[in-house]
């Protein structure tokens, strides 16, 4: 398993905008499908959005449709979550993970959105 270390989250009033880091530390990242995800107190840990490595083609949760952006830099082995118009009910701890070598879940990033 590699590492993977998230970053970029912090505490946004309802409207406002994240944008979240995840970054690999080796591996083959560029053939690798990357996601992000996220955990609310008191729920199970939830798909927010996909990005294939082969095409590049992305998937979202129908929560965060419209909302969120899901890329990536494979040259700085990185996946990025834009995350703008934020709601209260994306409070959550966002974690990113990946197929192969990073299917790894590490400490994830604290997103806190106020009313």
């Amino acid at each position: 398993q590699v590492p993977l270390v998230e970053s970029g989250g912090g505490l946004v009033q309802a409207g406002g905008s994240l944008r979240l880091s995840c970054v690999a530390s080796g591996g083959t990242f560029s053939k690798r499908a990357m996601g992000w995800f996220r955990q609310a107190p008191g729920k199970e840990r939830e798909f927010v959005a996909g990005m294939s490595a082969i095409d590049g083609s992305t998937h979202y949760a129908n929560s965060v449709k419209g909302r969120f952006t899901i890329s990536r830099d494979n040259s700085k082995n990185t996946v990025y979550l834009q995350m703008n118009s934020l709601k209260p009910e994306d409070t959550a701890v966002y974690y990113c993970n990946g197929g192969g070598e990073y299917d790894y879940w590490g400490q994830g990033t604290q997103v806190t959105v106020s009313s």
